[in-house]
């Protein structure tokens, strides 16, 4: 089975961005995927700072991505940039951390105004940890998740298509990269 890990960039866990990662999840699950989150915000801040390679929850966490044959990359846009909770991991994959696996990028922010953030902040860094398979990814604007008064949040029906669609980009990728392994 083809694994998929999803890197959790958001420095909240009740972040609405965790709806979209929660729907990816239930949707790749659904395609036969197994999915594996890691929520960089549940690391050890003292590992992140102070890069800790070594760390046991860094080595943990590296060795998901190491195993994973597509990769989601997830953040809230903050100050026209994916956050620095997020950089701090990125700094500690391996160099060529990446190379060999499909990347897809999913992204919230608060207008459209940083919709190129993928492309100009995120892609750079991804490639010189040997990305060579970046998916077109999503933006998403707060407003496309709403939270109601229990706390739940909806996606917009217009959001889920884009999900939707992207997700099965995702599956078909990362299915015929598994076949050409076996």
């Amino acid at each position: 089975m083809a694994k998929i890990v999803i890197i959790n960039g958001t420095p909240s866990l009740l972040s609405r961005i965790t709806a979209v990662i929660e729907y990816a999840e239930a949707g790749l699950r659904g395609h036969g995927f197994e999915v594996e989150r890691i929520n960089v915000a549940e690391l050890p801040a003292e590992d992140l700072i102070h890069t800790r390679f070594e760390s046991e929850a860094i080595v943990k966490a590296n060795g998901l991505v190491a195993e994973a044959d597509a990769v989601i990359v997830v953040s809230p846009v903050y100050k026209a940039s994916f956050t620095g909770v997020l950089k701090t991991f990125l700094d500690l994959i391996p160099e060529k951390g990446l190379a060999g696996k499909i990347l897809l990028p999913l992204f919230m922010g608060g207008s459209l105004a940083h919709l190129l953030t993928m492309e100009y902040a995120l892609k750079p860094v991804l490639s010189v940890l040997g990305a060579r398979h970046i998916l077109g990814g999503v933006y998403a604007v707060d407003s496309q998740a709403v939270r109601n008064d229990q706390g739940i949040v909806a996606l917009a029906d217009e959001l889920k298509l884009r999900l939707d669609a992207v997700l099965a980009e995702l599956a078909e990728e990362t299915a015929h990269k598994a076949a050409r392994k076996l």
